[in-house]
């Protein structure tokens, strides 16, 4: 379950926040336009947190990777968002 301690690392600066529960979260990167989708089944521990991705909103979710933290997950979105906006080969 994401706790109000975990959903402070969702800068609004950065991030389009579009929705918010205790095991979702639904964003979509300022930089990219890229949309997360970020699910904490709590399963196999608690904390552990699902990673899906897609690039436009018309386009369907796939399964980016895992993370072990919400704050974790965001170190990701960011490495990638600077991955993608740096010329991907």
């Amino acid at each position: 379950m994401f706790n109000t301690e975990d959903l402070k690392c969702l800068d609004p600066k950065y991030f389009c926040i579009i929705a918010v529960d205790d095991y979702d979260v639904t964003i979509m990167s300022r930089n990219t336009g890229h949309y997360w989708y970020l699910h904490n089944p709590e399963y196999p521990r608690e904390g552990s947190v699902v990673i899906f991705h897609k690039h436009k909103f018309s386009h369907s979710y796939h399964q980016h990777g895992r993370a072990n933290t919400l704050r974790q997950a965001v170190r990701g979105i960011k490495s990638h968002d600077k991955w993608q906006m740096g010329g991907r080969k």
